[in-house]
């Protein structure tokens, strides 16, 4: 498997937050006026595909949410498209670990026996 454009250039901190709110405004503008932008930053993960691991690479767009304090984020892949949005995060601050189920993560549903 090869994930599109996984040795490409990642866009600018600049046009990933312009990629992430057009994003946002496009599915989830309820979000907008409530955000506070906390960092910009490359951001990899592993995804499994046929038992091999395969990076997926991204400019991780994370903000918070200042009525309710949940996190939400949007990634943006090379070329400057959204690869992945999730929302309404709840984090723990002690143990310093996402409390929120992690369905979109591998790693997370083979832990609890999901394929």
């Amino acid at each position: 498997m090869r994930l599109p454009d996984a040795d490409a250039p990642l866009p600018g901190r600049a046009q990933a937050q312009a990629v992430a709110e057009a994003f946002l405004q496009a599915h989830a503008p309820d979000l907008l006026d409530k955000r506070e932008l906390h960092w910009i930053r490359p951001h990899d993960e592993t995804v499994f595909k046929g038992g091999r691991p395969h990076k997926l690479r991204g400019m991780k767009v994370k903000m918070r949410n200042r009525i309710d304090g949940r996190w939400f984020w949007v990634i943006v892949g090379a070329q400057g498209r959204p690869i992945v949005f999730e929302r309404d995060i709840v984090w723990l601050n002690f143990p310093g670990k996402r409390q929120t189920e992690k369905w979109l993560h591998d790693d997370w549903l083979s832990q609890r026996g999901q394929p």
